[in-house]
């Protein structure tokens, strides 16, 4: 173990630093040799390590959905050179580079993390065994052996005999129903985040095989933590339950306020934006305008919760613009009231014209002859040359309110009027 120590003294000697100066704070708050005053530090540890890790989890999320968005792509791949792994495996690079998507993203937080996880298990192990490690002395590890977590040893384990047990003070009861619950809680935690993840935040219009694995997943990941968290010092379990707590509230807050497009998880966000934008007229923060904007530049490739939610704008008298702002449309801007209140009005449907009877329309043609004509062109009164060269009677007047009889040959029924000017 002095020769791992020594190998690895580069990332033990931080984390024991990081630990004794947490120590030192909850120290005069709690006292020196608490279960708190170490159970707070390591707590804290946490803390500052997914503090330090949240670019890579970012990564990590837009890894995982570009992942999704090219499953159908992958499985079009498979299928074309399923006898070809070689040129397989050279399409899927392709790919991931044509997108600029790297599979590794998505395991980036826990890559980064396993050197902090191994670093805290060997200065745990380190008090448990009774030897300095780091900045923590012989004063600090006669401290940290004293520390309880409800009646549990920090360096205690599941497994641990009952005289390993004893040398820490402590009975072998309390460590294994203090580990045994940790155990659970962990288990659980990362069961419910992992859960959470693939009913409310997968979209569910593309099933993919990338949807069968972490359905997979949901269920190893506890069973691996049950398995191997018995053989974990009491430290490590806080370590591991506070970072599945820190996650599942990390990610809790990712699928409210920035949701996978096509999932259960967009579906509720845009209802609740859309209840806001209709009863303040305006877009709160940049997050949601980034949000409109994305889904304004999709167009027609929007799924069905984002076009239920750009008809439900344009029915309330709201136009989402291309900068992710909203704006009244004009139809409603005419209908603003004079208190101030917006009533949404629908524009006017395009009416056509009513067809005129032909009594109404030789009615309309007198009068305005009538009202145009000068005295001198009363000849208009005298029977005209008919095209055929023969005189056509003259009959009554046009506009007069008689229905003029059929001619031979002629359909019965109004007939269309001629005009006497015509030849």
């Amino acid at each position: 173990m002095d020769t791992i120590a020594s190998l690895f003294s580069f990332i033990t000697t931080p984390v024991s630093w990081i630990i004794v100066m947490f120590h030192k704070v909850y120290g005069v708050l709690f006292g020196p040799d608490t279960g708190w005053a170490w159970g707070l530090s390591i707590v804290s540890l946490v803390i500052v390590i997914r503090i330090c890790l949240i670019p890579l989890f970012v990564k990590q999320i837009k890894a995982t959905r570009a992942m999704q968005t090219l499953q159908p792509e992958m499985k079009k791949i498979q299928e074309r050179y399923k006898n070809d792994r070689q040129r397989q495996s050279e399409e899927m690079m392709k790919l991931y580079k044509e997108s600029g998507t790297n599979p590794l993203s998505s395991c980036l937080p826990i890559l980064a993390q396993s050197p902090f996880f191994f670093a805290l298990y060997h200065v745990l192990n380190s008090i448990a065994s009774g030897k300095t490690i780091g900045f923590i002395d012989q004063q600090l590890l006669a401290s940290a052996q004293k520390a309880h977590i409800f009646g549990a040893p920090l360096a205690a384990k599941f497994l641990d005999s009952p005289s390993k047990v004893e040398a820490l003070n402590a009975s072998l009861t309390d460590v294994r129903i203090v580990t045994a619950v940790m155990i659970v809680l962990m288990s659980a935690s990362q069961f419910f985040t992992q859960r959470q993840l693939m009913t409310k935040n997968v979209d569910m219009t593309v099933k993919t095989p990338f949807m069968q694995q972490q359905k997979m997943l949901m269920y190893i990941f506890p069973i691996m933590f049950a398995v191997f968290g018995i053989n974990f010092p009491v430290g490590v379990l806080v370590y591991w339950l506070t970072t599945n707590v820190w996650t599942m509230g990390q990610q809790m807050y990712i699928i409210r306020n920035n949701p996978t497009p096509g999932s259960k998880a967009q579906a509720a966000y845009l209802e609740r934006l859309f209840k806001h934008v209709t009863h303040h007229g305006k877009v709160r923060n940049r997050r949601e305008k980034a949000m409109i904007k994305a889904i304004v530049a999709k167009g027609r490739d929007r799924n069905e919760y984002e076009r239920k939610f750009i008809n439900g704008l344009n029915k309330a008298g709201l136009a989402a613009q291309s900068d992710g702002s909203v704006v009244k449309s004009e139809s409603a801007a005419a209908a603003q009231a004079q208190d101030g209140t917006t009533t949404t009005v629908t524009a006017p449907r395009r009416q056509q014209p009513k067809r005129q009877t032909k009594a109404q329309r030789q009615s309309g043609r007198s009068k305005a002859g009538s009202a145009t004509a000068s005295p001198s062109l009363n000849k208009s009164d005298s029977p005209q040359v008919a095209t055929s060269g023969t005189a056509r009677k003259a009959g009554p007047k046009p506009g007069n309110g008689t229905r003029s009889r059929a001619q031979s040959g002629q359909r019965k029924g109004p007939q269309r009027p001629k005009s006497p000017s015509k030849k």
